[in-house]
């Protein structure tokens, strides 16, 4: 296929009329799959771009979030790989263990009305298994649909046989150097999942609770101690009291004894610093089985750990005859009621604390000590901090750094291990003949210690972030260290992911690259929030407001949804999502494209082989340097990680200069009415003609006529030069934000010479490339031809606030202080008669009086009036003004009081109170310019 042709079946023969993105995109696509576009060749010179995906759990569809983070990844990607960056985006998915085996054991329970127990353990993970193949099908095309730009030939899923491979060699490393072991521990348990879970995996919630007040008698008869606890049901495995060690109210009863209510259990007084003694009553029960702090106490001071609710969330028997089998709730109400009808309860207030629940299924913790295994994190830690601190690699945006350092500086402990089916099986074995552990690479046929076969493994799995964290480099080969993709791609160029998994994902794979790879697994992480709806309310199904991304694909486009997350949207923050917003979003799209059927309507006869034209008319020299400035500024951004400020630079540029502008200000040349700039004499008049009748055709001498008709073509071929160049290269700059739309357009336009056969593989534009002469200046043309836009804009303004109507025809008097610039509004009368609705215009060099009853646009060296009698009603426009004036002022003052009253500014949200005073400066700056206007109206 020739350089220029359209491309075949990838878009329609012609632009259609209507903008339907449902007609190609799915093409489009399909075509760049052929062209291999997103492809990364290892063996190919130049800088390394690379990323890896953070991996959807195959759990379901994508969400809102995903169509988020992966717009972002796919901007830097498509970014890269047009600046000529070897680009690699591994995609892939994750088992996701816990919510995975969640969904399908609901599902089975649902259908079929049967356990996994009751399939067992190899028949239930066949049926999971079929699960991810199905939804990880659909998450790879939902993918496609977004328009992801990743290598699908590196496809990557956490229990592949690649990643497999590598999460058995970093346990097996991890133990040997015992950093990995087995031990009895308080844990976070799920009784509804039925595992434990790691600290990160506990979500707090705050909640109203109570707080019950309890007598605990003295063994001795005299007196008592009082406890505060928010879990009375769990006093019944009591096996101690603590007080603070400096605590003067309970020093005399550090080592004296108290009988346990309900049990009888005679327990001791204890002191331990952990106790708060701004806690309730200063004196707290002890339950090593069911707090972590009471653990620690248990352990330094040899007490007993009586479990009495169990791994189910049910009382267990050693909670008594009366309380075993009860679930947590129901045994907290009888407790309590035995506790009242003993004299034990001495009263309950409300309280107010937070909850830990499960990250999954929403189930309140339950504290257990279990055997687990862990991962010793201190050590590997230290080299994650100082990696972030020496700059090695960089979190934007840069406040997270103090939260990322914070977490690791008080980090504890990892529990890896999980009582569930699906995912990664520990790789220990144990010797039913001698005890011994094995953990192997290889599954051991014998005990190395006894020689026996009787080995059973480990029931458990590892912790889906355990995988997890190995992605930058287990998808790359590794373990195997002569892996190609590893040499080439690793570390990776640029982590994009939210903030919430700062911890769980991100500062895991900083401690394994390190550990495993000896350097970071990134060079930067750009974090983002969440997508919440138009209010600001986190999406949940209970809402009502989740939004699923591919209805909005269908509806309006994958580059509308695009647009609409990514724009304005500043790193770290979250977003936010409305139908509206992506209704603006289409419309941008169907801006552009109609701009593009116009442009190329008037480029059927163009050919850019000709060569550049001179730019002598000065709207072509303002749209170049326009196009100059948004390339630089867009480049800026990008590389400052500004995604939402690079996206709504193009859409300022591409909706308000280059569409509502330029396209507007060279349709006359198009027609062959611009041979040359229209000059005007002080009155707007055609120079040499005082008259005010231009000279026809006929009246012309041949030697002018040809004159004429040759500046009007040179004049029409350097329009159609400027608008297929300054086309070209926004469809270029615009492409990582709406790759579909552009590409569509792209591939109509005319490309001369040889070059790729898709935009996505065009050379990323560069600041001097569209007009390289920009840079000796212009002797101030395109300041002056600015500001002939700015009074365009602000006569239109006048017209707009004034409410003249759009057919009636303004006269305008403009003053410039300097005469280049009075001559730049003469050259440009024609234009500012049409686009402002202008029928006699005067422009004059110096100042004039101000006409009465006329409204004025002031600008830098420029003074423009349009007198406002005979074009609107002044009288009931005076009235109309006044009216908006006593609602303004009564508005004001309604907005003063709210900001006066202390009340409102120091219990109202910050964001309210930020909006009213927000409010106040724009009724203020309201009422100054009523006020200009009613002036102006005399």
């Amino acid at each position: 296929m020739a350089s220029g042709e359209p491309v075949h079946q990838a878009v329609a023969p012609e632009l259609p009329t209507r903008y339907r993105p449902q007609d190609f995109e799915e093409d489009i696509y399909r075509f760049w799959l052929e062209e291999r576009a997103f492809h990364a060749d290892r063996d190919a010179p130049g800088p390394v771009f690379s990323m890896v995906i953070p991996p959807p759990n195959v759990t379901g569809n994508l969400h809102i979030g995903h169509a988020l983070n992966n717009t972002m990844q796919d901007i830097l990607a498509r970014w890269h790989r047009m600046l000529g960056d070897v680009t690699l985006w591994v995609p892939g998915t994750d088992h996701a263990g816990i919510a995975t085996q969640h969904v399908v054991e609901v599902r089975l329970a649902r259908e079929e009305g049967l356990r996994r127990q009751d399939l067992g353990r190899e028949r239930f993970l066949e049926r999971v298994w079929a699960w991810k193949n199905q939804y990880e099908a659909n998450i790879l095309g939902q993918l496609r649909r977004l328009g992801a730009s990743v290598d699908w030939d590196r496809v990557r899923f956490t229990m592949d046989e690649g990643c497999s491979r590598a999460v058995r060699e970093v346990f097996v490393r991890l133990y040997e150097k015992g950093l990995i072991y087995r031990g009895d521990y308080m844990v976070n348990w799920c009784p509804e999942c039925h595992t434990a879970l790691a600290d990160i995996e506990v979500e707090h919630e705050e909640r109203e609770g109570r707080l019950y007040h309890l007598r605990y008698p003295l063994v001795d008869g005299e007196g008592a101690v009082e406890v505060a606890t928010t879990r009375p049901e769990t006093m019944l495995g009591d096996t101690a009291v603590a007080v603070h060690p400096e605590d003067e109210r309970y020093r005399h009863l550090v080592g004296r004894r108290v009988r346990l209510p309900l049990v009888g259990r005679e327990i001791p007084i204890i002191a331990d610093p952990l106790v708060d003694p701004e806690f309730g009553t200063g004196a707290v029960k002890v339950t090593p089985a069911h707090d972590p702090n009471d653990f620690e106490m248990g352990r330094r001071h040899g007490l007993e750990a009586v479990q009495v609710v169990g791994f189910d969330g049910r009382m267990t028997d050693a909670a008594g005859s009366r309380y075993a089998g009860l679930d947590r709730q129901e045994a907290r109400r009888r407790v309590v009621a035995d506790l009242e009808e003993g004299g034990y309860l001495v009263k309950v207030e409300t309280h107010r604390h937070n909850v830990g629940v499960c990250y999954r299924c929403g189930t309140v913790i339950e504290p257990l000590i279990s055997r687990q295994w862990f991962v010793r994190m201190k050590p590997l830690a230290e080299p994650a901090m100082e990696a972030v601190l020496s700059g090695r690699t960089r979190i934007v945006p840069e406040r997270f750094t103090r939260v990322y350092l914070h977490w690791l500086e008080n980090i504890r402990d990892w529990c890896i291990s999980r009582q569930i089916w699906w995912g990664h099986r520990i790789p220990a074995w144990y010797c039913r003949q001698c005890g011994e552990t094995v953990v192997a690479r290889e599954d051991p046929d014998r005990c190395p210690r006894c020689g026996s076969d009787a080995l059973h493994q480990d029931e458990d799995v590892l912790d889906t972030w355990f995988s997890s964290a190995l992605w930058p480099f287990s998808t790359l080969g590794w373990p195997d260290a002569d892996s190609p993709d590893l040499r080439r791609f690793y570390p990776t160029s640029v982590l994009v992911t939210g903030y919430d998994i700062l911890f769980f994902w991100v500062a895991r794979m900083m401690v394994m690259g390190l550990e495993f790879m000896g350097d970071v697994p990134f060079r930067t992480v750009l974090l983002h929030g969440l997508v919440r709806d138009a209010q600001g309310q986190k999406m949940s199904k209970s809402r009502g407001n989740v939004v699923d991304p591919l209805e909005v694909i269908d509806k309006y486009g994958a580059d509308a949804l695009r647009f609409t997350l990514v724009t304005g949207l500043a790193p770290g923050n979250d977003a936010r999502f409305s139908w509206e917003r992506a209704e603006a979003s289409r419309n941008f799209a169907n801006k552009l494209w109609n701009a593009a059927r116009f442009v190329l309507m008037n480029l059927q006869d163009f050919d850019p082989a000709r060569g550049e034209p001179r730019r002598e008319n000065a709207a072509d020299r303002w749209i170049l340097a326009r196009l100059e400035a948004v390339t630089a500024d867009v480049q800026r951004l990008l590389e400052g990680f500004e995604l939402g400020e690079a996206a709504r630079a193009l859409y300022n540029f591409i909706w308000d200069e280059f569409c509502d502008w330029y396209i507007e200000l060279v349709k006359p040349r198009l027609a062959g009415d611009g041979a040359a700039p229209g000059r005007a004499d002080a009155g707007g008049r055609p120079a040499g003609d005082p008259a005010g009748a231009a000279r026809s055709p006929e009246a012309r001498t041949p030697g002018e006529g040809r004159v004429a008709e040759a500046g009007a073509a040179a004049s029409r071929y350097a329009a159609q030069y400027t608008l297929w160049q300054v086309l070209e290269q926004t469809l270029r700059l615009l492409h990582p934000f709406m790759p579909f739309i552009s590409e569509a357009i792209w591939q109509k336009l005319p490309r001369p010479g040889g070059g790729p056969r898709t935009l996505a593989l065009a050379p990323w534009p560069r600041a001097g490339e569209a007009w390289p002469e920009a840079a000796a200046g212009d002797d101030g043309r395109i300041a002056r031809f600015q500001r002939v836009i700015d009074t365009i804009h602000g006569l239109r303004s006048i017209r707009a606030e004034f409410r003249v109507p759009p057919g009636r025809k303004a006269h305008v008097l403009i003053y410039a202080e300097e005469p280049a610039q009075a001559e730049a509004f003469r050259e440009q009368a024609e234009a500012i008669r049409r686009l402002a609705g202008v029928d006699r215009l005067e422009i004059a060099t110096g100042s004039g009086e101000r006409p009465a009853q006329a409204a004025a646009y002031v600008g830098p060296g420029v003074v423009a009036y349009m007198p406002l009698a005979g074009l609107i009603d002044l009288e009931a426009e005076r009235r109309r003004l006044e009216r908006e004036r006593e609602h303004a002022e009564a508005a004001l003052g309604r907005v003063r009081d709210k900001l006066q009253n202390q009340g409102f500014v120091t219990r109202a949200p910050a964001e309210v109170v930020e909006q009213e005073r927000q409010r106040e400066q724009e009724l203020a700056a309201r009422l100054e310019l009523l006020a200009q206007r009613l002036a102006e109206l005399g």
